[in-house]
């Protein structure tokens, strides 16, 4: 299983972004999907999740009314646009994919997770 995130850049504050991540995997709709980030000096953390069919989406609250993360099977595509940017979330950002989820489920923690694409740099400039 091959994630590629892409879609990273420089953005100045309350800028947009639209990160995309490729998945190489036929059992891709099968498999929740989510986005972490890690900023320079902190652990990796929750970003957003989605269920195997998009029926159910989780945010972590730093993010919720700013990020929406959305899916598209029949490409075997995961997005996430980034609106109203701020400085802290500066990060690098990784999609991943957890292919034993239920059907509804979108797991928050990192363990949950099975595959994991190589990271795009996300800038906000003050």
């Amino acid at each position: 299983v091959q994630l590629q995130a892409s879609g990273g850049g420089l953005v100045q504050t309350g800028g947009s972004l639209r990160l995309s991540c490729a998945a190489s995997v036929a059992t891709f709709s099968t498999s929740a999907m989510g986005w972490f980030r890690r900023a320079p000096g902190k652990e990796r953390e929750f970003v957003s999740a989605i269920s195997r069919s998009g029926a159910s989406i989780n945010y972590a609250d730093s993010v919720k009314g700013r990020f929406t993360i959305s899916r598209d099977n029949a490409k075997n595509t995961l997005y996430l646009q980034m609106n109203s940017l701020k400085p802290e979330d500066t990060a690098v950002y990784y999609c991943a994919a957890d292919p034993s989820a239920g059907y509804y489920s979108t797991p928050r923690i990192i363990p949950a997770y099975d595959y994991w694409g190589q990271g795009t740099q996300v800038t906000v400039s003050s």
